[in-house]
């Protein structure tokens, strides 16, 4: 990216990308100083509005206002698609300790598999309901935008852009079913959890739940806690960042012989995208990063892999945001209606097999943000249940990251086959 990068909009005001760059990192920052505030209007403010819709729709006004061109810039295709993308996926999988998991029980494990299954089959219950009452609102590229929202819902922010680029969502699709992503799941669904939380206690001995694994959560993760959390030195971070940006090179320079062989050998290869670079790059990055939590690589998430990764992803989530025409996100109102019907299923088939199994409220809550809200709002959910379970939602959460990116390529595929596209 050359510093005399022009966009090809005459009536753009910021032409160059490098002060493109600078602007988006200097809102980005503006974003996250003000939501740390822990009293006054500002403290409030983010009670209501979260700050992940802001990194989006803060670029997109820059983009509508005409103060930066999103379509031309360089900042999201090649840089933050194609290298922070990918890196953000490694650091944010590499940490997952399966066998911690394993510890927590089985019902904690079948609820967050609930919540995954629950996500997918929403999908599904929504097109066709939505296919019947208001077809417009399934048509066209419809079915592509929800499998990136599947992507957001089963893993997080990363595994939705995925989806954008794997499918080929329209900028302005994608930016409405940011929209429907954040009214759902961080205006209704996570405050809704919260809530529950402080009833939790009642609700469990009410179903005669067993509350006693959680008990042994909170005192297994004090003790690694304890044991692990370390302050990054400048090598830490180094070897984060080459460890990412490492794995992205190589996914890279495999990605395009794959892509090619597989366009030559296999004869569904482009009906299931594996004739395209893009989608191997993704796919060879999450499963090198799931490969490395079996490793001593791992321990880097007390050295804060995870939050770098995050890093990442925020500045890819403001340069997708960049792209957004603002004007058109509130021409679907419909849309709003399939995500509730959607997350709707997500929760019902929590609660019938919660009651089922008598799992307390904590495993419901939990396989549910673990899913929905991943890895950044899966810790707040825990947190309401107890302090030292906010790191269980982070386990949960990176599970999500790891699964998401799969599950919902397959959950698109089935949608792009029920839309006939």
């Amino acid at each position: 990216m050359s510093p005399d990068t022009t966009a090809t909009t005459a009536t753009t005001l910021i032409t160059n990308d490098i002060v493109g760059l600078g602007l988006i990192a200097a809102t980005l920052a503006t974003v996250f100083y003000l939501s740390s505030k822990t009293e006054g209007f500002w403290k409030k403010f983010f009670a209501i509005v979260p700050a992940l819709l802001l990194c989006y729709f803060i670029p997109a006004i820059y983009n509508t206002a005409g103060i930066i061109d999103g379509h031309s810039t360089k900042l999201y295709n090649p840089v933050a698609r194609d290298v922070l993308l990918p890196a953000a996926l490694v650091l944010l999988t590499l940490s997952i300790d399966l066998k911690g998991i394993i510890k927590l029980g089985p019902k904690l494990l079948i609820m967050f598999v609930t919540g995954t299954i629950g996500i997918m089959l929403g999908a599904v219950v929504s097109f066709q309901v939505m296919k019947l009452i208001h077809p417009a609102t399934v048509a066209g590229d419809t079915w592509a935008g929800m499998a990136a929202l599947a992507g957001s819902w089963i893993g997080g922010g990363a595994n939705m852009a995925a989806m954008r680029e794997t499918f080929n969502v329209d900028a302005t699709t994608f930016g409405q079913f940011a929209v429907v992503d954040v009214v759902c799941a961080s205006i209704l669904l996570m405050p809704g959890l919260i809530w529950l939380a402080g009833r939790a206690e009642k609700i469990d001995a009410r179903n005669g739940a067993d509350t006693s694994a959680i008990d042994d959560m909170k005192r297994r993760i004090a003790d690694y806690e304890a044991k692990s959390a370390r302050i990054p030195t400048l090598t830490d971070l180094m070897v984060i960042v080459g460890v990412g940006l490492g794995v992205v090179g190589a996914a890279h320079a495999l990605a395009a012989p794959l892509a090619t062989w597989c366009a030559a050998n296999i004869s569904f290869a482009k009906q299931a995208s594996l004739d395209n670079q893009f989608v191997w790059v993704v796919m060879l990055s999450t499963f090198a990063g799931l490969s490395l939590s079996f490793t001593k690589v791992r321990n880097l998430e007390a050295a804060g892999a995870s939050k770098v990764g995050t890093l990442f992803l925020y500045f890819l989530i403001a340069c997708i945001g960049m792209q957004m025409d603002l004007l058109s996100l509130l021409e679907r109102p419909w849309l709003f209606l399939l995500g509730v019907i959607w997350m709707g299923t997500h929760v019902l088939l929590l609660y019938v097999v919660g009651r089922l199994l008598k799992a307390p409220m904590f495993f419901l809550a939990i396989g549910s943000q673990g899913n929905v809200g991943a890895a950044a709002s899966a810790p707040v959910v825990a947190a309401a249940f107890h302090p030292t379970l906010a790191p269980v939602g982070v386990l949960l959460g990176t599970v999500g990251y790891a699964t998401g990116t799969v599950l919902a390529y397959l959950t698109g595929l089935v949608l792009k086959w029920m839309a006939g596209a």
